[in-house]
């Protein structure tokens, strides 16, 4: 019994030891785990380009309206009923072509009274003449009275005025029935007849339009320019820089493809909002301006200045301030704030917060966070070569390939 006691005994103390050995090499396994260290993240792959400097004119951004050139109402100049419509309804037109035609037989016979009223003074008129001479012959023999003579004489003088008077009359005449074909006065695009055939149309300032008429071929914009702006053209003026350039995009259009040249500038500036009016002249060959379009147009004021260039892509928003993402040497990234200027060749000025040469991250900024390094991926700054002129947005910047997306990271 002693015995059996004794190996029991062993036996628990063989299997105590055993156990307190193994959840000590269970707690060294681990605490070995927690110590080992996790994988350093894979750096994100972003676009980087160095900042742009270049030689640009400073551009001011405005909003206006299109307007024609020429714009003719078309009115009648004789009274009468309306027999043709040359023309269908919205198309282009040129000078001289023929419009309306306005019943011209009542001008036509007038036309044939003047005539017999001018035949009618000039025999009256010849036949005063030779009387007045008659008249001289005796007078000079004194066989007739002084009387009788001046009276031929007043006769004479009184046909030729009606002569004149029936020359005027019967041009008269023959400008009204030249009037009963109304043609273009200008080349352009015509709208809808607003009268029809067998309609009476009556002349005069008063009267209802017949159609109206708009040139094609140039059209302005007009739009109002703030009181600095203005004060630079005027110097720019002065200082003989000669035509101030101006550019214009219509509402579909990317950046201000279309080039013009200022034209007018107003003579006062409205007090109550500060700004005056100017207004540019631009070619129209494709004919797709049109009067009351809208219209963007930018201005450019200003002598030619060395700035700073970098891509909108490349510019954040925080709360009210823009930024932008700068690598160092270590490829890690710094918040740097940026003040902005316009836009320029598809870029966009920055006035202060950024030195040449320096990279920024033009693609992918949300992706990382100030302090972290990347993977940089050098790429041109878009619209920094042929898209950039130092005399302004002239075309459309062209549509940069979007960068492609780098693989996700696991």
């Amino acid at each position: 019994m002693f015995r059996f006691r004794k190996r029991t005994v062993v036996v628990a103390l063989a299997i105590a030891v055993i156990g307190t050995g193994g959840l000590a090499a269970s707690r060294m396994t681990a605490l070995a785990g927690q110590e080992a260290p996790a994988p350093a993240p894979q750096a994100a792959v972003v676009d980087v380009a160095e900042v742009v400097n270049r030689t640009i004119v400073d551009w001011q951004a405005y909003s206006g309206r299109l307007e024609a050139v020429d714009r003719v109402e078309i009115r009648p100049l004789v009274s009468g009923t309306l027999t043709a419509v040359h023309f269908k309804d919205g198309a282009l037109v040129k000078k001289g072509d023929l419009l309306f035609t306005i019943d011209s037989r009542p001008y036509a016979a007038e036309v044939a009274r003047m005539q017999a009223q001018l035949a009618a003074a000039q025999a009256r008129e010849a036949y005063t003449a030779s009387e007045l001479a008659r008249g001289e012959r005796l007078l000079a023999d004194n066989a007739i009275a002084r009387r009788d003579f001046e009276e031929k004489q007043n006769a004479a003088r009184e046909a030729s005025a009606n002569l004149a008077a029936a020359r005027a009359g019967l041009e008269a005449a023959r400008l009204n029935l030249e009037h009963t074909r109304i043609t273009a006065p200008v080349s352009g695009r015509i709208s809808r007849a607003q009268v029809t055939v067998g309609n009476v149309v009556a002349a005069g300032a008063g009267s209802a339009p017949l159609t109206t008429l708009v040139s094609t071929a140039r059209m302005y914009a007009a739009f109002d320019v703030d009181e600095p702006t203005y004060l630079k053209i005027a110097q720019a003026s002065r200082a003989g820089s000669g035509t101030i350039p101006v550019h214009l995009g219509l509402a579909d259009e990317e950046g201000y493809p279309r080039q013009g040249e200022l034209s007018f500038i107003d003579n006062r500036l409205d007090v109550a909002s500060g700004t005056i009016r100017v207004r540019a002249v631009f070619d129209n060959p494709d004919g797709q301006l049109i009067p009351g379009l809208y219209a963007r147009v930018q201005l450019g004021t200003g002598k030619p200045r060395e700035a700073l260039l970098v891509d909108e892509r490349a510019v954040g928003t925080d709360q009210d301030k823009r930024f932008v993402l700068v690598l160092d040497g270590a490829n890690r990234t710094a918040y740097r704030e940026v003040r902005l200027g316009a836009t320029t060749g598809g870029l966009r000025v920055v006035e202060s917060g950024l030195k040449a040469g320096e990279r920024i991250v033009v693609n992918g900024l949300q992706r990382v966070r100030p302090g972290e390094p990347v993977e940089a991926r050098p790429v041109p700054m878009a619209g920094s070569a042929s898209q950039f002129t130092g005399e302004g947005p002239s075309a459309a910047p062209a549509r940069q390939a979007p960068a492609a997306r780098p693989a996700k990271q696991v």
